[in-house]
């Protein structure tokens, strides 16, 4: 076949709905843009506080931001509020009275409970204490080194969301909704705000299990994953075994020299194929291959820690050396962070205490409690705190009452979604602050009750976005990340 055959073969590829989507983005647009003005098509470009110098939909902010970056510790499985950060003495006063007595039971619980004859009561086991300057009252003996914190942190007691089981509940944290299929927060940072560097991904995953129930409920791809956005502002997650990101490394008898030629080469293809058929995920790998290419020399780099001060490999506990530890995953945060990675997320397994809550949260506590602390200062002490919103939190809460049988030595607790504790810490928040409060037995909200969709206008505030104006069209309508809801937590920005 010759050059002639090829281009005319060429040709006569593209499909009907290539066509007309390639019309759909061509004169359709630009007819509706003389239309409506170019800022109604494009929803997203109309701030009008100062420009913006990166590669994303946003060319300005929408306001000044307070933070250029975000780290995000979340805590799979969903930590006990009533141990941690939510004392609640009348639950010691009632210790073993059926909860009915005391409130009206009306919220949904979960099928692992729903049958239980009695609700009795059960109080913490743990001792609480005001900490600080600000006397924010936190669990002092299982979260010495976080309480610490208490002046650095806007603690929110009264959160709540929709989901009670663990999969929907912790997909809407990550996306805004219960169903699998959306962006991510991160990727939607990505997308609005796009990079900070040119060496490292945009939005960076990693996964540690804690040693409270290890091999509780898994944790998929999809959770930093793009959804319907491009897949170049999926999340990239670093492995805690093997190579730090899968395929980085040269196959045996490759060399430097020849992967760039061979890129080179790929490049120049799937350039061809980009202008024949339009379709964004071709810009994409070759936008991929480059920075895989750019990241074989700033990833190792990245995980070398010879550089750090012993004092502060200290600072970090004894598995701060532990590849895929929580410690771990911290240093390699505030690294990231130093290196202007703009969305960094620890998902840390293991909150899930159904049983044998004393036997399993100590251990769980010890996994986080030095190494987040630790994470906190060096970030203060390196200026990084003052542009970073830092935020830890699970998915939903647990119940004051306790699931199965209740004894002197051992007790557990069931999902609770409708109120339950999450902290920040940073850039453009309070410190030393505490927002919202719920009743004598922590079953519900008495003041300034917050949901998930509140919580991601608040963050996108912080960045500079307007959550109603960051949009992408799907499927014949725009879509954001807060859905049709969400307004940003006023009273806790500084």
């Amino acid at each position: 076949m010759n050059e002639n055959q090829l281009k005319t073969q060429a040709c006569l590829l593209p499909t009907r709905r290539h066509f007309f989507g390639q019309s759909a983005t061509g004169i359709g647009v630009a007819a509706l843009a003389s239309l409506l003005g170019g800022d109604a098509v494009a929803g997203v470009n109309d701030g009008s506080n100062g420009p913006l110098n990166a590669n994303g939909a946003l060319k300005e902010y929408h306001h000044p931001p307070k933070a250029k970056r975000v780290i995000y510790l979340f805590q799979s499985g969903a930590p006990s509020q009533i141990e941690l950060f939510d004392h609640k003495p009348a639950l010691q006063k009632n210790e073993g009275s059926d909860l009915r007595d005391f409130v009206d039971m009306k919220h949904r619980i979960t099928g692992m409970t729903a049958g239980q004859k009695s609700f009795p009561i059960a109080g913490t086991r743990y001792k609480f204490e005001s900490m600080g300057d600000s006397g924010i009252e936190l669990c002092n003996e299982l979260l010495p080194h976080i309480s610490g914190l208490a002046d650095d942190m806007c603690l929110i007691r009264s959160m709540h969301t929709e989901a009670i089981n663990h999969d929907p509940a912790i997909t809407f944290f990550q996306t805004g909704h219960q169903l699998a299929g959306r962006p991510s927060i991160g990727s939607w940072l990505h997308y609005g705000l796009g990079s900070m560097n040119d060496n490292l991904p945009t939005f960076i995953a990693m996964v540690s299990r804690g040693t409270g129930r290890p091999n509780c409920q898994p944790l998929y791809d999809r959770l930093w994953g793009s959804g319907f956005l491009p897949s170049t502002h999926a999340g990239v997650k670093l492995m805690s075994i093997g190579d730090p990101v899968l395929y980085l490394g040269n196959p045996t008898g490759i060399d430097a020299t020849a992967r760039r030629r061979m890129l080179d080469d790929l490049a120049k293809l799937n350039r061809k194929k980009l202008d024949e058929f339009g379709d964004p995920e071709i810009n994409t790998r070759i936008e991929q291959y480059e920075l895989a290419y750019r990241m074989q020399t700033s990833v190792p780099e990245l995980i070398d820690f010879s550089d750090e001060p012993q004092h502060v490999l200290d600072a970090y506990g004894p598995d701060v050396q532990k590849r895929g530890s929580y410690a771990y995953n911290c240093l390699l945060a505030r690294r990231l962070a130093e290196r202007d990675v703009r969305f960094i997320q620890l998902f840390h397994m293991g909150w899930d205490q159904h049983v044998t809550l004393p036997k399993q949260l100590p251990g769980q506590c010890r996994d986080t409690d030095q190494a987040t602390a630790a994470l906190m200062n060096d970030l203060k002490q390196r200026g990084l705190l003052e542009d970073t919103l830092v935020v830890w939190g699970g998915e939903f809460g647990r119940t004051s009452y306790c699931q199965g049988k209740l004894d002197a030595t051992t007790y557990g607790r069931d999902h609770h979604a409708k109120c339950f504790s999450l902290w920040l810490s940073g850039a453009g928040v309070k410190r030393g602050h505490v927002h919202g409060a719920t009743d004598d037995f922590c079953y519900d909200i008495t003041e300034d009750p917050v949901d998930v969709h509140d919580l991601h206008a608040t963050i996108l505030h912080l960045l500079g976005i307007d959550h109603e104006r960051l949009t992408y069209r799907f499927q014949g309508r725009y879509f954001r990340l807060t859905d049709v809801f969400g307004k940003v937590i006023r009273d806790i920005l500084s």
